[in-house]
């Protein structure tokens, strides 16, 4: 049996496993939806020192795996109308793309997930789960499980969202305030 034979089928199985991924909203589509009074987003991305990413850790009891930050300035005549921050942490097996629209106060106004691929525990996108986060602070609790809620079926990436949104928070109150 040569070995192209013995391939072929098995090439044939792994291109056919069906992709899970669901995308919601582009970034300009989010940040359209989280200040519709907005004229203009303004590139204010950060890039991380070490002293940077053991503040944040320190602050919000997170792990930082990224160099830095996507942040935009969303402003109306000049205004500072608040921050557009996109973020990323593992679901179960996956990356989940979300934003989040803190006030310029450095409030959550709204979070919106951008990209879900997990196979299940899609609900996260759902906007009453997401509205548990409005109104939270840098200095907030945001336990998963005692003050937001878990999403059964969802269990991990609901808690690894919670998760990263305390980690924005402290990145706001480090980098950006």
């Amino acid at each position: 049996m040569s070995r192209s034979s013995w391939l072929l089928p098995l090439a044939s199985i792994v291109v056919a496993v069906p992709a899970q991924a669901t995308q919601y909203l582009s970034v300009e589509q989010a940040q359209r939806l989280c200040f519709p009074a907005a004229s203009e987003f303004v590139e204010a991305h950060i890039v991380f020192t070490p002293a940077d990413v053991a503040a944040i850790e320190r602050a919000s009891g997170q792990k930082v795996r990224t160099r830095g930050e996507q942040v935009w300035r969303a402003q109306a005549g000049g205004r500072l109308l608040g921050f557009f921050i996109v973020d990323y942490v593992i679901g179960k097996h996956e990356v989940i793309d979300y934003a989040v629209a803190l006030d310029a106060s450095g409030k959550v106004g709204r979070i919106e997930i951008l990209q879900y691929r997990e196979s299940y525990g899609g609900e996260i996108a759902n906007r009453d789960w997401l509205a548990q986060f409005a109104g939270k602070g840098g200095g907030a609790s945001l336990a998963p499980g005692r003050d937001i809620t878990i999403i059964s079926g969802a269990t991990l990436s609901s808690r690894h969202v919670t998760e990263g949104v305390k980690r924005v928070l402290a990145i706001h109150d480090l980098l950006l305030r």
